[in-house]
């Protein structure tokens, strides 16, 4: 492989066009929309349109004159189809955290006894979503909830009549493993437990296929391969086959079938809406909505496709430039098997990972010793893995990560 290949896959590259919906700092290449999203360029616009017009000058009137108040259904039906959902399934509200704590509640109101009161996830799922599941125990006691973390590869084995809630990522945070969620799926229904998927590491990267693989329940976020922004909120899927048999914990207003009656007694909507609680965050969730006009119209296929491309790319020119004795994959070697990143182990992941941001290449540590590369399909050439990995056999010759200054750990890696 070449510079000259290279720059034929961009020519032929079907999703070029979108790089120009980006803003993208001269200078650098980033690859680490796989945590912040890069900003579109429409994003701007609409929060200006939002601030300045319509909280602006139409103030509260806005909640009627500009649809506020219906923002978290349209956000959710624009996530519908990029999640494999149908509609009336998909809300967007608060963040993966919250949401996942209104959702494993439900679920274990629902399907818990005495007898049926595990909660399963693997040991090296996101820790948000372990502590969820630890303060839930620690709220509800063990009896009614037992939370078992184990081996990702053990998983599918895990799952038993004991079995409350299978609580998985479908793209491992760290090595960027890729699940198999119908197979989880359906083992977990076999023994009448209910499975949630955190969906934050795929969504918008991949084709997701929540109906089709019969899932329960699903969170994630809008602010990775979405682009809504740092702390956009996240969303929640409801399968409709648990319409009306789930009630979540947190029984907020907007949540009430009529909260602008004002009744001092909870009744919940009938439908997805149940699981808002506050109100929602108008601007970031306007961000958002304007974000995924970017999916409109776009085939998850055709993304997938250039994603594969993109991290196979990458790897091989680790490989032809002798650098995987330095760099370890961590991430599996298929790329079917992965998601839209690589990551690698190295003694010195953080140092080296400074230098490349010292040098415009933007990528992400993970603790203990892993640096992690993202690919965003939409914004990210073939030419900027190309340069990327040029910089990186640099710094790694060159030993230029050995500086003093590239050790001084940031309070966020």
């Amino acid at each position: 492989m070449n510079v000259t290949d290279v720059e034929v896959l961009d020519n032929n590259d079907p999703l070029a066009k979108y790089r120009d919906e980006f803003h993208l700092p001269e200078n650098t290449i980033y690859l680490d929309g796989n945590s912040l999203g890069a900003l579109p360029k429409r994003v701007k616009q609409r929060v200006r349109e939002v601030t300045e017009q319509q909280w602006g000058n139409d103030l509260i009137s806005s909640w009627n004159r500009h649809d506020w108040v219906n923002l978290p259904q349209q956000v959710g039906e624009k996530i519908a189809p990029i999640i494999g959902a149908a509609e009336g399934q998909v809300i967007c509200c608060d963040s993966i955290s919250v949401n996942l704590f209104k959702l494993l509640s439900a679920a274990l109101s629902f399907n818990g006894t005495t007898h049926r009161n595990k909660v399963i996830s693997s040991h090296d799922n996101f820790p948000t979503d372990l502590y969820i599941a630890q303060g839930l125990q620690g709220l509800l006691g063990e009896a009614r909830c037992q939370f078992v973390d184990i081996q990702e590869d053990q998983l599918l084995n895990s799952i038993d009549d004991s079995t409350a809630v299978i609580m998985v990522t479908e793209v491992n945070f760290r090595s960027g493993k890729r699940l198999d969620i119908k197979s989880l799926t359906e083992r977990a229904h076999q023994h009448g437990a209910l499975i949630i998927v955190d969906l934050a590491h795929s969504a918008g990267a991949m084709p997701v296929y929540l109906d089709d693989c019969q899932v329960d329940m699903a969170v994630g976020c809008t602010y990775k391969y979405l682009n809504g922004g740092p702390g956009a909120p996240a969303f929640v899927y409801v399968n409709k086959a648990l319409k009306g048999k789930l009630q979540q914990p947190i029984a907020g207003w907007f949540g009430h079938q009529n909260p602008f009656e004002f009744n001092p007694a909870y009744q919940p909507d009938s439908g997805i809406k149940q699981f808002l609680a506050g109100t929602p965050s108008i601007i970031s969730m306007s961000a958002i909505d304007v974000a995924l006009e970017l999916f409109d119209n776009l085939d998850l296929q055709t993304v997938r496709k250039k994603s594969v491309a993109l991290t196979t790319l990458f790897d091989d020119l680790i490989n032809q430039y002798g650098l995987s004795d330095q760099l370890q994959r961590l991430s599996p070697a298929s790329a079917e098997e992965r998601g839209s990143q690589l990551s690698y182990s190295f003694d010195f992941a953080y140092e080296l990972c400074q230098a490349l941001i010292d040098r415009g290449v933007i990528a992400d540590y993970r603790a203990p010793h892993f640096i992690r590369f993202g690919f965003a399909p939409l914004y990210n050439s073939y030419k900027d893995v190309w340069n990327a990995v040029e910089q990186i056999r640099d710094v790694l010759r060159s030993g230029a990560y050995k500086d003093n200054r590239y050790a001084q750990r940031q309070a966020v890696t």
